[in-house]
């Protein structure tokens, strides 16, 4: 697999450092609260075990998959739920896990669900953004870093299935996926 990257973006050190980082804001936002962690599958699972690991305060976990990509690079645009919650949100504080922001199509019609279900607040936690591939406007209350727009893997992100598992971000070579 490590002959399928073509550079490392960030270090397991360099990602240890944001996922601190970012569990100490909401670890001081959320002093004294209950919250409900909601990893969207299944690139948050590793960034969410991690954050949650580093989160101090009462937390719950629960998963969604969601899905607008399939096998290719690019968002589909039309956004699949494949799972959905099994706690019920209503009143709860909220904070949707994800691994990457892209287009902002799946979170914007993710948000627009659980907004529906009335939570007591609703943020949004991701590790990473590209914010010159937007194309719904996203709020991201708390970040790990923004990209430009490169293909990444790795630390949960994946191309067709394949190489959520290296422990680290790398720039995917473009004859991998081209």
């Amino acid at each position: 697999m490590n002959k399928d990257i073509q550079e490392i973006l960030f270090s397991e050190d360099e990602l240890a450092a944001m996922v601190s980082r970012v569990a100490g804001e909401i670890n001081r936002d959320y002093a004294g609260k209950d919250i409900l962690l909601v990893g969207l599958l299944k690139g948050s699972a590793v960034f969410i075990t991690d954050l949650m690991r580093k989160i101090d305060i009462p937390c719950s976990l629960d998963f969604m998959l969601v899905s607008s990509y399939g096998r290719s690079t690019k968002s589909s645009g039309m956004v699949n739920v494949k799972k959905d919650l099994d706690e019920d949100i209503e009143g709860r504080h909220v904070l949707i896990v994800e691994d990457i922001i892209d287009s902002g199509n799946t979170l914007s019609a993710v948000l627009e669900l659980l907004t529906s279900r009335d939570p007591a607040s609703l943020k949004l936690v991701s590790l990473l953004s590209k914010p010159s591939r937007r194309e719904k406007e996203i709020r991201i209350d708390y970040l790990g870093t923004e990209i430009e727009d490169l293909f990444v893997v790795g630390y949960g992100l994946d191309y067709a299935e394949k190489y959520r598992n290296l422990p680290y971000i790398g720039i995917l070579k473009p004859e991998v996926y081209l």
